[in-house]
């Protein structure tokens, strides 16, 4: 199969999708097809340094990133809508990642001028608590051409079965493909020796750590994480909080929220951590935590399973019930007492909370490995394109 991702950036600052969108493009390339990914050149701070258009090699996948307009949040390109429509026709499938967005109209125009069908992955863009917001800009974009868009696709592809449920009254009647995102878990076998990341932060001394790895953004539950943190402190609990990610407009409260609750000292910001940064993290920390109040997926939560982490995530998290079939940690509701309490109960026996580590890792290699993923993912690519999917 020849396979053609389009997204409207690859810098992982600025969310899921784009490490989603290359470990599938690499996963589908090592099982013998042919994989490019079209993006632009957008990141968090500006541009990459591209020299051109030209295509990158990497891990069996074709890259090429074209220019964006400068300081346009749509992600406006026009070299990569001409790319589009010049090479739409010779691929068999296009895989188009997020909604909203100048690529999400000329990714599927592109491949319906060429006769070839398209798979549109939302995002989590139609959850019933998502889709309200500012609908002033949505609106004219759903008129324009998001609509139409939606409803020519072969399939929506949703990553986990409550994504699916909750994006149906807006899926415009088109058929679904639910396959989760993957992870190379043998990446997380073999972590760095312990201690990396208190030697960066001397802050946290020998305290066990709580790890949230993600953006700091309004969605991620920090304003749970705090308060369940402070309590447990409160209580006697010798505890660091150690939040790692990009600043995605929450920092600020959070801090604030940090002061007047005197954990000051308690809590330690890295920033964005990468590469073995984050597997030090991963190394460094007692217990995982995601009070998100919507994840249509999780892929840090399965990075923490996958390194043998417990996690704490909440019932709005998309992967709660496999991580709770799978003792693999404790789901609660969006709320400061019932985090609290599951922090608590997680953190009471370091014998149970080891064995919730074990299971972490053993579920995260069943359900969410590429080598479970990938066959899944490519049956479905296969299905589109005979047109079997509806």
């Amino acid at each position: 199969m020849r396979i053609l991702h389009v997204i409207s950036n690859l810098d992982l600052e600025l969310g899921g999708p784009s490490l989603a969108c290359a470990e599938m493009a690499r996963a589908v390339a090592a099982a013998g097809h042919e994989v490019a990914v079209y993006t632009t050149d957008r990141t968090a701070r500006g541009r990459l340094e591209v020299s051109d258009d030209g295509p990158q090699l990497r891990d069996g996948v074709t890259y090429r990133y074209f220019r964006h307009r400068w300081h346009d949040g749509w992600s406006w390109s026009w070299p990569l809508a001409r790319a589009l429509w010049r090479d739409a026709g010779g691929f068999d499938l296009l895989h188009v990642h997020s909604l909203y967005l100048f690529h999400s109209w000329a990714g599927p125009a592109a491949a319906r001028a060429a006769g070839v069908p398209y798979l549109v992955r939302p995002h989590g863009t139609l959850d019933p608590s998502v889709w309200p917001r500012r609908r002033w800009a949505k609106t004219p974009v759903e008129l324009l051409f998001q609509n139409r868009m939606i409803g020519g696709a072969a399939a929506l592809h949703y990553t986990s079965e409550d994504e699916r449920l909750l994006a149906e009254p807006y899926a415009r009647g088109r058929p679904a493909l639910v396959v989760p995102l993957g992870l190379s878990t043998g990446d997380y076998a073999r972590l760095p020796p312990p201690g990396r990341l208190r030697a960066a932060h001397p802050e946290v001394g020998s305290r066990p750590l709580v790890l949230f790895l993600g953006r700091l953004a309004e969605k991620k539950g920090l304003d749970l994480l705090v308060p369940a943190f402070a309590r447990l402190v409160e209580a006697g609990a010798d505890l660091q909080l150690v939040l790692a990610g990009p600043d995605r407009g929450a920092r600020a409260e959070t801090e604030a929220r940090i002061a007047a609750l005197g954990l000051a000292g308690r809590v330690t910001f890295t920033g964005m951590l990468r590469g073995e940064d984050k597997l030090a993290a991963l190394a460094d920390a007692a217990l995982f935590v995601l009070p998100s109040y919507r994840e249509n997926f999780g892929l840090a939560v399965v990075e923490a399973m996958a390194a043998g982490l417990p996690v704490v995530i909440s019932d709005q998290v998309a992967i709660w019930r496999e991580i709770e079939a799978d003792g693999a940690g404790l789901v609660c509701r969006t709320e400061v007492d019932s985090l609290t309490e599951a922090l608590a109960a997680a953190l009471a026996s370091p014998a149970a909370l080891a064995e919730r580590g074990r299971r972490a890792r053993d579920s995260a290699r069943r359900h969410f490995d590429w080598a479970a993923v990938t066959p899944k993912l490519c049956a479905g690519y296969r299905a589109a394109i005979e047109g079997r999917l509806g």
